[in-house]
């Protein structure tokens, strides 16, 4: 691994991202241009109709370009075993980003409708031409929106036939303050059911505490959850936790 790889934080494109996170939160954007940058680098870099080489592009762009917030590919083999395990019909995704994490869900459950949801335009455009380079934007779809918006999201998704029992997998990788309260309106509409994974990235870094603190008090009645331990994205020096939660219990919590 060359001194690129091992000292990601030294980099510019990092400090570029510190300086634009406060963007993050409004404009799902860094706000330097890395996002239609990596858009751009995977048309011109990777075979199309290859998913394995788009993901493989991406994570290159991520380690040698500009640093991406993404789960990665460290932490994409946490989420690649989580997608076997649930072995999904339909699988759910908060936080779309440049489609990274969807590309990595529909390629571990190749049978499976992938569906992300994305707080920004700009994004979900990204990902939609990302995929249809993959060749798998017949299985992934992607909705603008957030799930905190009152329940126009959660409604729309109903629409396009999310009911009872719905959702297999649920991968939430967006507003890490978001986890909670987001879950919580899922399991509202019991669209997750007994067996259902949900797997959390980023629980450590930045953090997402009261997430990992209900997960802990809920151990064994609501969920069996297992911390893995990893590094954050496209680096070595700093380490992660992802959360994979089986959901034990079958009501809807209040």
């Amino acid at each position: 691994m060359t001194l690129t790889r091992r000292l990601p934080f030294l980099r510019w494109s990092f400090l570029r991202l510190v300086m634009g996170m406060k963007n993050i939160p409004t404009s799902g954007q860094i706000g330097d241009g890395r996002e239609s940058a990596a858009e751009e680098y995977v048309l011109n870099h990777a075979r199309r109709g290859d998913l394995d080489d788009v993901i493989a592009t991406l994570d290159k762009f991520g380690y040698e370009k500009s640093f991406l917030i993404n789960v990665g590919d460290e932490k994409g083999e946490l989420l690649d075993d989580a997608v076997r395990r649930a072995d999904p019909r339909v699988a759910l995704e908060l936080g779309t980003y440049v489609g990274y994490g969807a590309l990595r869900i529909a390629r571990a459950a190749p049978s499976a409708q992938v569906y992300s949801v994305e707080l920004a335009e700009a994004n979900a455009d990204i990902a939609r031409r990302i995929w249809a380079h993959a060749g798998v934007d017949d299985r992934i779809t992607c909705m603008v929106g957030t799930i905190g918006d009152g329940g126009g999201t959660l409604d729309a998704l109903a629409g396009l036939g999310f009911v009872e029992g719905t959702v297999d997998f649920l991968f939430l990788d967006h507003d890490k303050d978001a986890y909670l309260a987001d879950l919580h309106s899922i399991l509202a509409r019991r669209w997750l059911r007994p067996g259902s994974i949900v797997v959390a990235d980023n629980v450590k870094l930045p953090g997402a505490p009261e997430y990992r603190k209900y997960m802990h008090d809920k151990e064994g009645s609501n969920w069996s959850t297992t911390e893995h331990k990893a590094h954050g994205e496209y680096q070595s020096l700093f380490t992660d936790l992802v959360l994979e939660s089986e959901l034990l219990a079958s009501a809807a919590e209040r």
